[in-house]
């Protein structure tokens, strides 16, 4: 056994024998499935605290050819589950038990001394070879500085295929996270000592950022990406399940529901691509659909149930400092979509053009799919919305969201959820009121004209979101509709809002124009439920007037 050579099954014997333990063995059955196909290359992105580190000792004990783990895993969930079927065969449980060398990484070991990227990459090519001349002396080494030559000479000498296993593989994103050339190097690094190499058996990489992405491609494109926007198969062994987390509570005596409040949240389905020989692809002609989970984080749910504290354990391994960097940039509104998910709201974002690391950020939808991988927001993927899961995430938020740079964001915010409620109440005053302190904010160049107007009216109803799905409409050439609020599923019952912009004119005019262009006939479903609101801007009163930059409002029902 060496240190990065066939590490052996201590680690996870340690997990196994723990006061708890949940049996994620599963997991196994799966990757035995993907053993020498295409898909041998697996990488799996989950926050900290949410269990990648024991998976990755678990994979090693059982792959290992020297461990000897047979009765280790005899005793588990894998050794009674269902048998693996393929096109070509059936996998047993123990088909691929010890039958490998394996190699495992810790990336963060090599990059958090602050040593540049290629002087971490040649310590750990000289300490896995030096395990590996320990274990074959008598092979002809060609370069024995080089890791993948190296690897070709052994494996190519003894006809044995290798399972490399590599843990924090993102530890160079987050150590040197400006160092740009340093990661192109990393990446193209593991590209040449994993892809097409037919010595290798399977490739499992975990860490909480997927893959980078630099320009359109990206230097490991063979594996297949399970993440918490998308775990596909690996879904159920991504945290704690509900199921699990009853029988912890039940056997300690703790209060499911308290549990339940400060560590669920996480959404996740088991999406997966097609299988043609799925039972019911094959008895009814369509793909099944996704399961849904609950996940619990695991490391929380195990120190509550151990103690029997309900706490936040989060920031016992995580400082707020690290969620406060990233809010603090208000790229598109940040704060204001941040001061949103903090009232219960939900955002849909878009995730496609995130970068996979943690400094390239484009716009507000980039911070946010960062913040998904990181822990801190769930993630709906029917929906492509984001949420904060739990009680824990939101003591987080509370602390990084007290300084005073983010008064102003919480003081806009409360006038808009003071906005919403007038609206329902159809206080017509109050809502002109609060539009007007709301249009103070847009730019001075451009408050008289209608973009501003049409500016401050989406801000101003900002928190509106948390109820309603939010359509702005732009000139139609009838004039400005500009906001059409449509309740989603879960407040059914709030009225639809249709509002109407006049600049110059009135707000009864507003409307009326509401009326003839037949927008209460398009919200036909919210019949009897529908809330007309008219507002006008009038432009030319001058400043001596008591009415300067005054905005008027008629709410109507229809």
């Amino acid at each position: 056994m060496g240190t990065y050579l066939n590490p052996g099954k201590t680690a996870f014997e340690e997990a196994v024998n723990s006061a708890i333990y949940i049996d994620k063995t599963e997991i196994i059955r799966y990757l035995n499935s993907v053993v020498n196909t295409k898909q041998k290359y697996v990488s799996v992105s989950r926050p900290r605290r949410f269990g990648k580190t024991m998976t990755a000792d678990m994979i090693c004990a059982y792959y290992d050819r020297e461990a000897d783990s047979r009765d280790l895993f005899s005793e588990r969930l894998l050794a009674t589950a269902k048998l693996v079927q393929t096109d070509t065969k059936e996998i047993i449980w123990d088909k691929y038990l010890g039958c490998f060398d394996v190699i495992r990484l810790t990336m963060t070991k090599f990059f958090k001394r602050k040593k540049s990227v290629s002087d971490a990459l040649d310590d750990m090519q000289r300490l896995v070879i030096r395990d590996l001349k320990k274990s074959y002396p008598d092979v002809d080494y060609f370069d024995d500085k080089d890791l993948i030559q190296t690897i070709d000479d052994v494996y190519a000498d003894i006809d044995r295929q290798i399972v490399i296993v590599i843990d924090e593989w993102d530890a160079v994103f987050r150590e040197s996270k400006d160092d740009k050339d340093g990661q192109t190097e990393y990446l193209d690094f593991l590209r040449d000592l994993l892809k097409d190499n037919e010595h290798i058996a399977l490739a499992y990489m975990t860490g909480i950022l997927p893959i980078k992405k630099y320009g359109k491609h990206s230097a490991l494109n063979m594996f297949d990406e399970y993440s918490m926007m998308n775990p596909m198969q690996m879904a159920p062994y991504t945290g704690f399940l509900t199921s699990e987390v009853e029988e912890l509570t039940v056997k300690y005596g703790r209060d499911l529901d308290s549990i339940k409040d400060w560590y669920d949240g996480y959404k996740v389905s088991d999406i997966i691509p097609p299988d043609p020989d799925h039972e019911i692809l094959r008895e009814t002609g369509k793909s099944p659909e996704g399961k849904k989970y609950d996940l619990y984080s695991p490391l929380s749910v195990v120190k509550s149930v151990m103690t029997g504290r309900i706490s936040n354990y989060w920031n016992k391994t995580e400082t707020y400092e690290a969620l406060a960097e990233y809010i603090r940039k208000d790229y598109d509104g940040l704060k204001d979509s941040v001061a949103l998910l903090m009232d219960g709201g939900r955002l849909k974002i878009d995730t496609s053009s995130y970068q996979n690391d943690m400094t390239s950020f484009t716009c507000r939808d980039d911070v946010l799919s960062l913040l998904i991988h990181l822990g801190y927001l769930g993630f709906d993927d029917e929906s492509s919305e984001v949420f904060i899961p739990n009680k824990e995430i939101m003591d987080e938020f509370r602390t990084s969201t007290k300084s005073d740079e983010w008064i102003p964001t919480f003081k806009s915010f409360e006038l808009s959820v003071e906005l919403l409620k007038a609206t329902w109440n159809e206080d017509a005053d109050k809502v002109a009121e609060i539009i007007e302190k709301m249009h103070d904010k847009a730019d001075n160049r451009t408050y008289n004209d209608e973009a501003a107007l049409s500016y401050a009216i989406r801000m101003a109803y900002y928190a509106a979101q948390k109820y309603y799905t939010l359509i702005p409409e732009t000139d139609s050439g009838k004039g400005y509709a500009d906001l059409i609020c449509i309740p989603s599923p879960k407040f059914a019952d709030k009225p639809a809002l249709v509002v109407e912009l006049k600049y110059n004119k009135d707000a009864n005019g507003a409307i009326e124009q509401i009326r003839n262009r037949d927008y209460p006939e398009r919200l036909e479903h919210y019949k009897d439920n529908i809330l007309l609101i008219g507002i006008n801007y009038e432009k030319d009163l001058p400043n001596t007037d008591p009415k300067f930059k005054h905005h008027s409002c008629v709410i109507e029902k229809a």
